[in-house]
């Protein structure tokens, strides 16, 4: 079977793995103060060019946005999100569960527009309501999209206007800062957020999430939070060996650039079959058009998702690519495609 379901499909980069059991059995002391951690900060702190950020290192991204949002925002305030946001639609209601209220906007491509947060603050004028006060982001989209500079620092200056915070889920990062169409650094990215993260489970490593906070209002007591919300790792130091691995190099940005490539690839042979795409990704998730007799016979010999109808005899069907696909992985699927457009070809 071939496997386009998601990007952390795998266990971890072979050099990951390799630096786990190298530091297996030197002992440090837990919870995210050991040596591995600190000089995984350091590397970071480098690679962003800031050296007064504080980081922390968290298991899991929806339990780093949890930490995070919750932390940073008072009993009455509010989130505003794109409705396709990860916050709003995969996380169970784990900020809600926290008592802050989602106040989604309309997206197709998963980009929150500066007018939109005028929308918003213009419908929450007093104290009868939930107060606004931060807008979150997923950079790359839910959707393979991104935020280029521009549009990055637009958004900046809208939630100064309204003294609002500017939150970055980086769960997909490291491919939207590596891909073509990108401009921005990391660097930029925590000059124009309070806060952001950089994603590892989805980039190679076995888990693990660095929490960025830029803000110095948004700094004390946050381990406390940390710990409360159960992302304080006991074997924290776990979670230092691979953030270490990733920066000491490239490997982050090789591993990004890599998947992008091989998404890039999967997505120039969809269109070149004739096949429509939903959105027009910059990074890893490819969204197309698959007609329901295709979509049948494609679920047998490939994994990927195709959860929501396009319209009554078509589905939208999402593939993801990861630092370990191949391009044989990507030609196998596009030769499966194309012997499935001839035998279908009524619907093209």
């Amino acid at each position: 079977m071939l496997f386009f379901m998601n990007d952390y499909s795998e266990g971890a980069h072979p050099r990951i793995l390799e630096a786990i059991t190298n530091t297996n059995n030197v002992k440090q002391i837990g919870y995210g103060l050991d040596e591995y951690c600190e000089e995984a900060k350091v590397l970071l702190k480098k690679r962003i060019n800031r050296g007064d950020l504080d980081i922390h290192f968290i298991p899991a991204g929806t339990l780093t946005n949890l930490i995070a949002i919750s932390s940073f925002l008072k009993p009455y305030e509010a989130v505003i999100t794109s409705k396709l946001g990860h916050i709003a639609v995969h996380e169970t209601g784990a900020i809600e569960a926290t008592g802050h209220r989602l106040i989604e906007v309309a997206s197709t491509d998963g980009i929150i527009r500066p007018e939109q947060i005028d929308e918003v603050m213009l419908m929450h004028v007093d104290e009868h309501m939930v107060l606004p006060r931060l807008v979150y982001i997923s950079n790359a989209t839910e959707m393979g999209t991104i935020y280029d500079k521009e549009s990055l620092m637009k958004l900046r200056e809208k939630c100064d206007e309204h003294d609002l915070l500017l939150y970055i889920d980086g769960a997909r990062l490291g491919n939207a800062i590596t891909c073509e169409s990108s401009n921005l650094t990391l660097n930029d990215i925590a000059n124009l957020s309070d806060a952001f993260y950089i994603g590892g489970t989805k980039n190679g490593i076995l888990f693990g999430e660095a929490l960025v906070i830029c803000n110095p209002s948004l700094k004390p007591y946050i381990r406390y939070s940390i710990k409360q919300k159960g992302g304080l790792l006991a074997k924290g130091r776990l979670l230092g060996v691979q953030f270490i691995e990733l920066f000491k190099d490239n490997l982050y940005f090789d591993l990004s650039m890599h998947t992008n490539q091989m998404a890039d690839m999967l997505k120039n042979g969809i269109i070149n079959l004739g096949y429509k795409l939903v959105t027009e990704p910059s990074t890893n998730l490819i969204f197309t058009v698959l007609p329901n007799q295709i979509n049948d016979e494609l679920k047998e010999v490939c994994h990927y998702e195709a959860e929501f109808p396009h319209d009554s005899s078509s589905v939208e069907a999402r593939f993801v690519t990861s630092w370990a696909t191949t391009e044989e992985d990507v030609h196998e699927l596009l030769e499966h495609l194309k012997l499935l457009k001839e035998k279908y070809s009524e619907y093209f």
